[in-house]
């Protein structure tokens, strides 16, 4: 049974229209937030980032997918696996670091010992006014991305390949688009952030949404290969859709468009291109 089977398997137990059919990133109660990710050593990190590291982009991920409803981030809880102390010690500097910069206290959570790989989880809770699903696309939308592409997964390269450069920044660090979501929350119609990789996402939307998506893989901002940044992920950007004729509150870049039918389509220079065989990460 793999993630998306997983899912499907767990929407039978949640029926609360607070879960959203699971079809989302978040859980909306009311005007508050709810959101829980996880990153395993090995597989979201590598065993040799800093702890610090480790701890900002525990807290960044979560927080993307409150910046996806508009939302301002009012608590977390923290679930960790212990390790050496002086890692410990450092995680600690790092998370009060990163909570402080985002202005998110600390309200719990809950510590274990374990072998092998650690995993580290938070639960962000935010307030929104306005948090749109990733269902809502609608017929004749544009899609849209905010930032560049690709430079999380530029920068993983740069690190198993023992090389630097500013990109392995991206990838140990990377920015939730918080302002960006709170400016975009009352005027899109979907949004959800870059996670598993943009063409996964995109596809993912227009699914749930119930359309196709085409993408112009020429006006996707990339960094590095273009095929491989829209496969990368890691990239914690905004993806959504609006109407194509909208004046943007913020700076983003129209990549595509919703229409009727289903499934996602992909061209290069005014021709349908063949996807590749994988469109992102997924937990197998």
């Amino acid at each position: 049974m793999n993630e998306a089977e997983f899912i499907d398997a767990l929407r039978g137990l949640a029926r609360d229209p607070a879960a959203r059919g699971l079809l989302d990133d978040v859980a909306v109660l009311g005007d508050l937030v709810f959101t829980h990710d996880m990153i395993v050593e090995g597989v979201h990190f590598l065993p040799n980032d800093p702890p610090e590291d480790v701890a900002w982009k525990l807290v960044a991920v979560n927080l993307s997918d409150l910046a996806a409803k508009g939302a301002e981030p009012v608590g977390c809880l923290l679930g960790y696996t212990l390790g050496p102390a002086e890692w410990n010690a450092a995680f600690i500097a790092g998370l009060g670091a990163v909570l402080e910069h985002y202005s998110m206290p600390l309200l719990g959570g809950d510590t274990v010992k374990a072998n092998g790989p650690r995993s580290f989880g938070l639960t962000a809770i935010g307030r929104s006014a306005h948090a749109p699903a990733r269902e809502g696309a609608q017929a004749g939308d544009a899609l849209y991305v905010t930032g560049v592409i690709g430079r999380a997964g530029v920068g993983l390269e740069l690190l198993k390949t023992g090389r630097t450069g500013p990109e392995i920044e991206a990838y140990r660090r990377p920015q939730p688009r918080l302002a960006e979501g709170r400016a975009l929350a009352p005027v899109v119609h979907a949004m959800m952030d870059v996670s598993d990789g943009l063409l996964i996402d995109a596809a993912r939307m227009a699914e749930a949404s119930g359309l196709a998506v085409e993408t112009d893989l020429d006006d996707v901002p990339v960094a590095g290969d273009p095929m491989r940044a829209v496969t990368a992920g890691d990239d914690y950007e905004l993806l959504f859709a609006a109407p194509a004729d909208l004046p943007l509150p913020v700076a983003a870049t129209r990549i595509g468009r919703f229409a009727a039918g289903g499934g996602l389509s992909l061209t290069r220079g005014g021709q349908a291109i063949a996807l590749p065989s994988s469109l992102g990460w997924v937990h197998d």
